[in-house]
């Protein structure tokens, strides 16, 4: 799987983001190290803290499957209906989920306009990152 294709996927995630609220629809693909992909997408809610991100769907949909060696994620956002309106990357929260299973090199994928994307590593994303080793001794 290259990183267009894991775009594509992101960007098709967004048709099934649930946003009554934002107007804005996230996808997501996620890409586990055996070669398995998970999507998610964003999904509101009227009391806002329910409310959870694609990268995180993705994630746990595959933490549930069993998963825990990650290779790369693609993220796809904009306004629902329209095509990608420019960069969407993770929350801070999404990334500290990521920092949970993945190492500083884990590729982040983010779509931009015209089937364009800009790639980070999860180090560039969240520098100076709190991890389970620094709970070990």
């Amino acid at each position: 799987m290259n990183a267009e294709q894991l775009v594509r996927l992101a960007k098709e995630a967004r048709n099934r983001a649930y946003v009554p609220y934002s107007g804005f629809s996230v996808g997501a693909a996620l890409l586990c190290s055996d070669g398995t992909i998970y999507q998610g997408c964003n999904i509101e809610n009227a009391a806002f803290g329910p409310t959870i991100c694609a990268e995180r769907v993705a994630f746990f949909k595959a933490i549930y499957d069993g998963k825990r060696e990650f290779a790369a994620i693609a993220v796809a956002g904009g306004k629902a209906g329209e095509e990608v309106s420019g960069l969407f990357p993770p929350c801070g929260v999404c990334r500290q989920v990521m920092r949970e299973f993945c190492d500083l090199d884990f590729k982040l994928y983010m779509a931009r306009e015209n089937d364009q994307f800009e790639t980070r590593t999860l180090g560039e994303m969240l520098p100076l990152s709190f991890s389970p080793a620094d709970l070990r001794d």
